[in-house]
């Protein structure tokens, strides 16, 4: 058994420019961090028989891996040339569509599992590869690098993607000072809607690459304007300046409904309005949009206020604190197993001589 342990993130600054639609013409920048929420992923294999079981929220049992039906899983296992004869079990802490990066974090998590299972070591960075790859390359998903790199380094991330898509990754130089008030200032709300994310995508792609379209210009200058926040609230949280990050949130959020009409809708611009009345300096809905969870940055004197009133609203808080570990293998009894045989093959053969 192999058990794996990827965490989920949140979008500090820049989302949206990791799209290669957007990145391959003028290149893209992306700061995140991890939470303490996961994507468990079980790994074992089959006692009386050779089938592929996997199961999450549906269950499926076939004889090659050509026939698994879901896609991230089907993938992985072609790419590490594993036919038959295992099992993958997933789990997460939070529902899948709601903005933290599940698919990203799911796709690592297997890999870094099946990586385990072959007894072979890869890094961070070669794992967030292998993952932007299925995604982008083979399965065409209209997904940029941010989930993929974020989920496999862990903690707080600056992805600098050039426009042959080569991602250099750095530590945000953040003090433990800083990092405890982000922390206790960061509030998420659960909005009870769960969604796919693809249209929004595949719009704003479409939007950024059709020079002819009519949202060319004001996709593509949002997401100029958009990277630039990141920059500035990069800035503003290695300076300890939250508040200034509170309200770049706001400018942030204003700027990103303009990248697709699905991005926002009555009831969440309702919300937010709600939050923004009750102590918040900013926030938005995380991901790209349409629903899932909602992010607010609100000062520690007014989180009760807000609290209440997004309680009222019918939302719940979730509470988290920042994770610095990104994918790891938690459970490895393969491993102690070979390791075993190998031993007692050794000691045969000393005691044979």
């Amino acid at each position: 058994m192999i058990i794996t342990r990827t965490p989920f993130r949140i979008t500090l600054g820049g989302g949206g420019t990791d799209l290669p639609s957007y990145y391959n013409e003028f290149g893209g920048f992306v700061f995140s961090v991890t939470i303490d929420k996961y994507m468990y992923i079980n790994l074992n294999t089959p006692i009386v028989d050779d089938l592929i079981r996997i199961k999450y929220s549906k269950y499926e049992e076939v004889l090659d891996a050509d026939e698994v039906q879901h896609d991230l899983a089907r993938e992985a296992l072609k790419l590490m040339e594993i036919r038959n004869s295992v099992e993958i079990q997933s789990m997460a802490d939070i529902p899948a569509g709601t903005g933290l990066g599940s698919s990203g974090c799911y796709l690592v998590g297997l890999l870094n599992a099946l990586h385990c299972y072959k007894n072979a070591t890869i890094s961070q960075h070669d794992l967030a590869e292998e993952a932007c790859f299925i995604e982008i390359n083979v399965l065409k998903h209209p997904v940029g690098k941010q989930d993929q790199y974020t989920a496999a380094f862990g903690g707080f991330t600056i992805l600098n993607i050039d426009i042959s898509g080569h991602v250099k990754v750095e530590r945000a130089p953040i003090s433990e000072d800083i990092i405890d008030e982000l922390e206790n200032s960061l509030m998420i709300y659960y909005t009870h809607t769960s969604r796919s994310t693809s249209e929004i995508l595949k719009e704003q792609s479409k939007a950024t690459q059709d020079k002819k379209s009519t949202s060319h210009r004001e996709v593509v200058d949002s997401l100029h304007l958009i990277k630039e926040i990141g920059y500035k609230t990069l800035n503003a949280i290695t300076a300890g300046n939250l508040d200034e990050f509170g309200r770049l949130m706001d400018v942030h959020w204003k700027t990103k409904k303009k990248l697709s009409k699905k991005i926002s809708n009555t009831v969440i611009d309702d919300l937010y309005e709600v939050g923004m009345a009750n102590g918040a300096l900013g926030g938005k809905i995380l991901g790209a949009g349409g629903g899932g969870f909602m992010l607010f940055y609100c000062p520690k004197q007014y989180q009760a206020n807000l609290t209440n009133a997004m309680s009222k609203c019918g939302l719940r808080r979730m509470r988290f604190k920042f994770d610095f570990d990104g994918s790891k293998v938690m459970v490895n009894v393969f491993n102690r197993r070979q390791s075993l045989q190998r031993e007692l093959k050794i000691a045969a053969t000393l005691q044979n001589n």
